[in-house]
């Protein structure tokens, strides 16, 4: 029994000297951040495919266990929009090879323009897939959430490559109006789309966006720990990134929500001990 928590990101500046060690080189902000949570999104791989050396250095600062749900390039999913993509998808694939079991699984995030009538795309895109991998596709399309045929269609193609839906719910943010700067810019970015829950394979993927205040952000996930209670008493293995506009206290946060969750599983394993953020010293 396994839930694996993280963030959108490993490095991030309200984080140090509050929750991560300050200073701290480049090649150790993984590491640091490790201690917190055992998974994470791999958002920069969308805009570049990182160099081998920085591949293996993420590699060295995580253990096997860890989680990276890594986003493959924008070209592929935006640019393409997965018609043809081998000669961006194979130099991608071979850079995170040193990642070995840390690539929890590849996400596919698509535009929102991508809908019903892209299936066709989606199905040979995962067709012609390596095996060898988990993969985990993001849509934001509204007939995929308010058309029954719609959602089933998807179920179908993603149920014939073993693939995940994941979801990303932002309805808290959308539940009142924003009330800092971050939510602001929030509203105008992120999806607004209604919550989906099922789970299509043993290994479910959740994306949280809370709000800036603590108490809202922890009372917009309850139904996700109930979700989440479910799914390891079914046998799966969910990992679920909690999000809120500024990402400030997310860290915690995502701690929290694993503690919720072992409250009621006291079965479940807790989290290691995080790093200090202060330097040790003899006195």
């Amino acid at each position: 029994m396994r839930l694996a928590v993280g963030c959108a990101m490993w490095a991030h500046g309200p984080w140090q000297g509050r929750f991560l060690p300050q200073p701290l080189a480049a090649g150790e902000r993984l590491r640091a951040y490790a201690s917190w949570c055992d998974a994470v999104e791999g958002n920069t791989t969308f805009y570049a495919t990182p160099p081998p050396q920085t591949v293996e250095a993420w590699a060295r600062q995580t253990g096997p266990d860890f989680r990276l749900l890594v986003k493959l390039p924008k070209p592929i999913t935006h640019g393409r929009r997965l018609a043809g993509g081998d000669e961006e998808l194979r130099p991608f694939l071979a850079a995170m090879e040193p990642l070995g079991p840390r690539v929890h699984a590849l996400w596919i995030q698509l535009p929102g323009s991508f809908g019903p009538g892209d299936l066709g795309a989606l199905a040979g895109f995962l067709r012609r897939l390596p095996a060898g991998h988990r993969y985990a596709v993001e849509v934001r399309h509204p007939a995929f959430f308010t058309d029954p045929r719609a959602a089933r269609a998807l179920e179908g193609v993603l149920a014939g490559a073993d693939a995940e839906w994941v979801p990303f719910d932002t309805t808290v943010l959308f539940r009142g109006p924003p009330d800092t700067d971050a939510e602001r810019e929030a509203w105008t970015r992120k999806p607004r789309l209604p919550r989906r829950s099922p789970a299509l394979t043993d290994r479910p993927i959740v994306r949280y966006l809370g709000r800036d205040d603590t108490a809202r952000t922890v009372e917009g996930w309850q139904c996700w720990v109930d979700t989440i209670t479910g799914w390891l008493r079914e046998g799966r293995s969910p990992t679920v990134f909690v999000h809120t506009p500024d990402n400030a206290d997310a860290l915690p946060l995502a701690r929290r929500f694993h503690d919720e969750v072992r409250a009621r599983l006291p079965r479940l394993a807790p989290l290691p001990d995080p790093l200090p953020a202060e330097p040790l010293t003899l006195f």
